[in-house]
């Protein structure tokens, strides 16, 4: 018997009556609709201007549609996490305003969620938060599920782990699960109290349980798992090892890797809307019934772009205070920025950009060294007067501030697979230097070239002067000539370096892979800062500004750069103006 289940469901959820349940004989259409990462775009509007941005007014719109057409209850409504971080918007009612309800189970309520799994940017929130918001989610009547996030206590789990729902007459069961990677992300205080369990390793037996338990007609299970190569080696993306083994699932619907991707098959179906309420995705399901038995089924897939003007303006009227509230917040004046901060130069060598970051982490006690990487894509923050708002353009994550132990030939070798992920060896100025190729990438809508790997790994150091020389191979690339004061840099000596919470909890694995167990970072941490975005706000109330001369300064964040020059640096803008158009030179 799954004793984890049994706890949960006994305690959170609504059960519905299962026993003669028996299906009359005819034929049945199920419509599913899914949305994931959404990254709180829930507001149609960049709260600076006039612009308009794709939102769950304008999701709203397309699901209320598909709702008349088809029939209210004949229309499941499903998201698959990620729902808590990354607008101004979720910021404002998880940090700042703790006393009004908060707008995302208003927001569910209103939209009418069936049900919700839950992501990792939503634990990132802390308990804080996210239990919080689990409280008013049970209100609205669609919790949050996550049925691999088990109690260290008594082995449940700590969410609920399913739930049942009734549409187009069709008694369904929906699981929900949490991706199983998140302590190599998140700080062990996010998510204190439970640990997380392979999805693959144990959706089988959850689902075989609640078939038995349940008798469903039909089986959802929603996760906030990528989708992977399907070969059981990705722990992060496991959509597909699932999509491929496990059997009695009818509709699998998955993300976290913000790739639109719809596939169908004979017996089940899988949808991922992508991310940022770009996409709804979109299914239907045709069952017929004879002798109270399913003899037959088929499914139909595809994914809705959503319009950012077509959104709800009804929906829009009823949270127009809440709008107006966090757009008060986020016009509020910060400082003064006296340069353009363009994230794109940080792939080119030192940037104004990077180079804030690196002070923001070099001004905490005791870190001697600095390691980050550009984390926004392709943003820009134009000169002038500084609101809150940009602060999400120059720091979109919650990522804290640690201070960990390395010493100078780990540094050193950590630089070698930062660089690795970044760059090409090559010998002559016509080929590739950065590590691109000619693909569109669905994660960042980028058209054309793409990096191979992700850029929020592209991690320089500061504190350091040094030099990466991209006709070598790896681990002699990096040479590193002295401190940033002009102090000998010494291999065997131990470094206080600042790095941010993801790094150091195995975020991107360049610690693991160059032999530090990040299982075992608190034996290295020495100290522990909030989240770097407010670091950076507490340094524009206190400096006023930002000076690309002072947060430039070669003493502080030393210098490096590509060399040889006459290789490195006409390679670069090259492969910068395929990326980014002739606008990068």
């Amino acid at each position: 018997m799954n004793t984890r289940f049994l706890a949960v469901s006994a305690v959170s959820l609504i059960l519905l009556g299962s026993c003669g349940h028996r299906l009359k004989d005819g034929d049945y259409t199920l419509t599913v609709l899914s949305t994931n990462d959404v990254h709180s775009t829930w507001f149609d509007s960049t709260y600076t201007g006039g612009d308009i941005k794709k939102s769950l007014f304008a999701m709203n719109y397309y699901i209320d549609s598909v709702r008349t057409a088809d029939g209210f209850d004949n229309v499941l409504l499903v998201d698959a996490g990620d729902c808590l971080q990354g607008d101004n918007a979720a910021y404002y009612y998880n940090y700042v305003d703790t006393v009004t309800p908060h707008l995302f189970p208003r927001l569910i309520e209103y939209m009418r969620y069936d049900a919700i799994a839950m992501g990792n940017h939503d634990i990132e929130t802390g308990h804080p938060v996210y239990d919080r918001v689990q409280e008013g989610l049970i209100h609205a009547g669609s919790p949050f599920m996550a049925a691999n996030a088990i109690r260290n206590d008594n082995g449940k789990s700590y969410f609920p782990a399913y739930r049942m729902v009734v549409k187009a007459g069709l008694r369904i069961a929906v699981l929900g699960y949490n991706n199983a990677n998140i302590k190599a992300w998140l700080s062990e205080e996010l998510w204190s109290g439970m640990h997380f369990e392979s999805i693959a390793s144990r959706i089988q037996e959850d689902v075989d349980y609640v078939r038995q338990r349940e008798k469903p007609d039909v089986v959802v299970a929603a996760m906030h798992s990528a989708c992977g190569q399907g070969d059981g080696t990705i722990l992060e993306a496991e959509a597909l090892d699932a999509f491929n083994r496990v059997k009695g699932v009818d509709w699998l619907i998955c993300g976290h890797d913000h790739r639109p991707y719809v596939e169908t098959r004979d017996t089940t179906a899988l949808l991922n809307s992508g991310s940022h309420s770009r996409f709804v995705a979109h299914g239907k399901m045709h069952l017929t019934v004879s002798g109270g038995k399913v003899v037959k089924k088929s499914f139909e897939t595809d994914l809705i772009p959503v319009d950012a003007a077509k959104a709800d303006p009804v929906m829009r009227e009823h949270f127009r205070g809440d709008f107006e509230a966090v757009r008060a917040f986020t016009l509020q004046e910060v400082g003064e920025l006296k340069t353009d901060l363009r994230t794109r130069d940080a792939y080119a060598g030192m940037s104004d950009y990077v180079n804030l970051i690196h002070t923001l982490c070099l001004s905490q006690a005791p870190a001697e060294l600095s390691i980050a990487a550009p984390l926004t894509y392709n943003g820009t923050v134009k000169a002038g007067t500084l609101v809150f708002n940009d602060l999400f353009t120059i720091y979109p994550f919650e990522n804290q501030l640690y201070v960990i132990t390395m010493t100078g030939e780990e540094i050193v070798r950590y630089l070698e697979a930062s660089y690795d992920r970044w760059i090409n060896t090559i010998s002559s100025p016509s080929e590739h230097v950065l590590k691109i190729e000619p693909r569109d990438n669905p994660r960042n809508q980028q058209k054309g070239w793409s990096f191979i790997h992700p850029s929020y790994n592209f991690d320089s150091a500061a504190g350091l002067n040094y030099t990466v020389d991209v006709t070598k191979p790896r681990g002699g690339r990096v040479a590193v000539q002295s401190m940033a004061d002009g102090s000998a840099f010494e291999p065997a000596r131990t470094y206080n370096v600042a790095i941010t919470s993801y790094r150091a909890s195995g975020g991107g694995n360049l610690l693991d892979e160059i032999g530090i167990d990040t299982d075992r970072i608190d034996e290295r941490v020495v100290a522990r800062y909030p989240e770097i975005r407010n670091i950076l706000y507490d340094y524009l109330k206190e400096k006023g500004s930002i000076d690309p001369a002072v947060v430039g300064d070669p003493k502080i964040i030393g210098s490096w750069r590509f060399v040889p020059e006459r290789i490195a640096a006409p390679a670069v803008r090259s492969d910068l103006t395929l990326l980014f158009g002739s606008s990068s030179k």
